[in-house]
């Protein structure tokens, strides 16, 4: 981890260094109040000018192509800031699954597995949080490997159906 961690990142462009500087201050100011009075008072002129504009088709154009462009451009923004955000988390994540004791170091990245290994690996703590609403002890901890081995246990003692 250590040789990762000192290895160095390659280089970013001046123009994408820049560029994550512009949205993150973009994404920030239109998560803000301002900006959503900003968004009101650009509604609140369109109908006001509606009259004098006699409501026409161009009046209406003017509002749906400005809302579309805004909407394009935020998608982009709104997925930039989750992808960060996520890795962030699931950086957090794969920290505390390291240093805690006894916790499985088998989900550290789970989030790169294939959604069946991901359905099997929900399985397992569905079947913990049945075990555990069972146990009188609340502050009782149950493994991955208990369950599995439960399960196996159970599929053994089944009489084979033929």
């Amino acid at each position: 981890m250590r040789a990762m961690l000192t290895r160095p990142l390659r280089p970013r462009s001046r123009l994408g260094r820049a560029l994550e500087h512009w949205s993150r201050h973009v994404t920030a100011w239109t998560g803000s109040s301002w900006a959503f009075a900003l968004a009101v008072m650009v509604i609140v002129g369109w109908l006001v000018t509606g009259p004098l504009f006699k409501f026409s088709d161009t009046w209406q154009l003017v509002i749906n192509t400005g809302t579309t462009i805004v909407t394009f451009l935020m998608v982009f923004l709104i997925q930039r800031a989750q992808n960060k955000d996520s890795l962030a988390i699931q950086l957090k994540l794969n920290e505390l699954v390291a240093a805690v004791s006894g916790a499985s170091n088998r989900l550290i990245d789970v989030e790169d597995l294939d959604e069946d290994d991901l359905q099997r690996l929900h399985e397992h703590y569905r079947q913990l949080a049945v075990m555990a609403k069972r146990d009188l002890d609340l502050l009782r901890s149950h493994s991955v490997e208990e369950a599995e081995a439960r399960h196996r246990r159970k599929k053994h003692d089944q009489p084979s159906q033929t």
